[in-house]
């Protein structure tokens, strides 16, 4: 039998290419397999170790108590994960968090780096983002770091966060956005289109991934568009806070 969806016609950003629909979740797992065992190193070349101190704003504003159901969803290196884990030890108690990513070398390396920390608290579990292996209404809090945008259908991944949460659960997001200050786009594409992929091509030995990864920014809506995708799945109370002038943006919603 003919598989319908890869003859539909439909199509799918993959960087700043279209491709068949039904390809975009093969072809970026492709790119997370092969950066997976470089990526937290690489994170820290590109930004200067700045995606650090955006980490630690978004679990500032989540404020994690002890006693959450917490999911971090394309959170397979576990950045997120250890410091909603050490936010809810540090108020006195133990969050439940789990941990699910698409991607199962991206799995793997968090599974690695929490056993070198000691971290036992964490479920990893492999699923899509689009279709969550989790009940409805069962979490507290729905985090989600630099993995939207590679998803193919951002809305039904919208969709599945609030039917997750609870009633009065927390969805929290950190993505690449747009630059609002002038100037600043200016060198910031430059650096992303020019120097971003040959770092990867040195360090990583993948300068196509990371050049995929520059051209998935700027593809990914802007600050305003994607407020309002995150209430037309129905989620509520959408608020935006930009981070180094919006190279970085954080949305947070509630589930009423």
């Amino acid at each position: 039998m003919m598989d319908d969806t890869a003859n539909s016609g439909k199509t799918a950003s993959f960087g700043f290419r279209e491709v068949p629909e039904a390809d975009k979740e093969g072809l970026v797992k492709g790119v997370f397999s092969s950066v997976a065992a470089r990526y937290d190193l690489m994170n820290d070349l590109m930004s200067a170790g700045v995606h650090r101190i955006w980490k630690d704003a978004m679990v500032e504003w989540l404020n994690p108590r002890p006693g959450w159901r917490s999911l971090d969803v394309a959170g397979g290196t576990g950045d997120i994960a250890f410091r909603i884990a050490d936010m809810a030890r540090s108020r006195g108690g133990e969050a439940a968090i789990t941990v699910c990513d698409i991607n199962a070398d991206m799995l793997g390396e968090g599974v690695r780096r929490a056993a070198e920390k000691g971290e036992t608290a964490l479920d990893w579990v492999c699923g899509n983002a689009e279709c969550l292996p989790f009940p409805d209404s069962h979490f507290d809090s729905y985090t989600i770091a630099f993995g939207i945008r590679n998803v193919t259908h951002i809305d039904a991944a919208l969709r599945e966060a609030r039917r997750v949460l609870k009633p009065g659960g927390r969805f929290l997001c950190l993505e690449f956005s747009k630059v609002e200050v002038p100037g600043l786009d200016t060198l910031y594409d430059a650096y992303s289109f020019k120097l971003m992929p040959r770092i990867g091509g040195v360090v990583a030995k993948d300068e196509d991934s990371y050049r995929y990864l520059a051209e998935s920014i700027r593809r990914f809506p802007p600050q305003a568009k994607f407020a309002s995708m995150i209430a037309d799945a129905g989620l509520e109370q959408v608020k935006v806070r930009n981070l180094s002038g919006g190279i970085a943006a954080m949305h947070s919603a509630w589930r009423i």
